[in-house]
């Protein structure tokens, strides 16, 4: 197929085109610099010039494909409604476009309770309350008109090479604070899923496309904060220790709220129907070997 991918140069994106590439499809990557554009030619992609606020490019670029895998996202956090409102539009105008699978990413964070969450539940409260649902009501809405649109929710913590999301913000608030934390007794569990599993998720998904799926990018279902600070402690060679919620809002403010959630999932469901089989080393492996060179 020809996939249309939004984010080819991110750090999800990369590894999904090398998957892309690797089961012989045909990615087409959004770029919207010349430094984008020129790493898609490097790894062999043929370019889309455009960005997704401008949804007519975000069109033109579906359109020459067969189906679409959308990661891209403006990480904007002063701004965050505004960015989650955008990917609502970016996902109603590929909707628009394309008859063939369209695969979107979101986050387990979404649907968090405190137990072990799985594909069949949905988030608790609308976009007016958390924005980031726009994802999900904008996937949903282009099920209902008839398309063919489908969700792998990512886990809070994608591991590997190149990462700078949650693990790497609290590593160096840990360095910042001359201590590895936790929240009270930090028994919040978080999932994680290396990156390279997570990106062959996403290609069995295009692949196997069902309208209205919903799959969960699941590897390990809940890894303690305390657990992940030990390692931290041990690497860093600086005391472990309690802090409370408001010490960590303070610390790292948002990234301190997400510290704070017990939110463990589970993609067996995942699994079973599209035969994916995580293989990679798991996230306390990964930070030990490789999270501080």
């Amino acid at each position: 197929m020809r996939v249309f991918m939004t984010g080819a140069t991110g750090f999800i994106g990369s590894a999904i085109v090398k998957e892309l590439l690797k089961a012989g499809h045909h990615p087409i990557g959004l770029a919207r610099t010349e430094a984008a554009a020129q790493k898609l030619v490097a790894a062999g992609v043929e370019v889309h010039r455009g960005e997704l606020e401008d949804l007519e490019s975000i069109k033109s670029g579906a359109a020459k494909a067969d189906a679409v895998i959308h990661t891209g996202f403006i990480h904007d956090f002063a701004n965050f409604k505004k960015s989650c409102e955008l990917d609502r539009k970016v996902i109603e105008a590929l909707g628009e476009v394309v008859k063939g699978p369209i695969v979107v990413a979101s986050g387990t964070a979404l649907i968090a309770r405190g137990t072990v969450t799985t594909e069949r539940d949905q988030p608790l409260v609308n976009a007016d309350v958390l924005p980031r649902v726009a994802t999900e009501e904008a996937v949903a809405a282009v099920v209902a008109g008839g398309g063919n649109a489908s969700l792998v929710r990512l886990t809070p913590t994608v591991h590997g090479d190149g990462d700078q999301g949650f693990i790497p913000i609290v590593i160096n608030a840990a360095k910042t604070g001359g201590a590895a934390f936790y929240i009270g007794e930090g028994q919040s569990r978080w999932p994680a899923v290396h990156r390279d599993d997570a990106a062959r998720l996403f290609v069995l998904a295009v692949e196997q496309s069902t309208p209205g799926a919903i799959y969960h990018a699941v590897a390990e279902e809940g890894i303690t904060t305390k657990e992940l600070a030990g390692v931290m402690a041990k690497q860093l060679n600086i005391p472990l220790k309690s802090i409370s919620a408001e010490e960590a809002a303070a610390a790292m403010g948002f990234f301190g709220m997400m510290w704070s959630m017990d939110q463990p999932s589970s993609g067996k469901l995942t699994q079973e129907k599209l035969g994916w089989q995580p293989k990679e080393m798991g996230l306390i492996q990964d930070m030990e070997l490789n999270y501080f060179k």
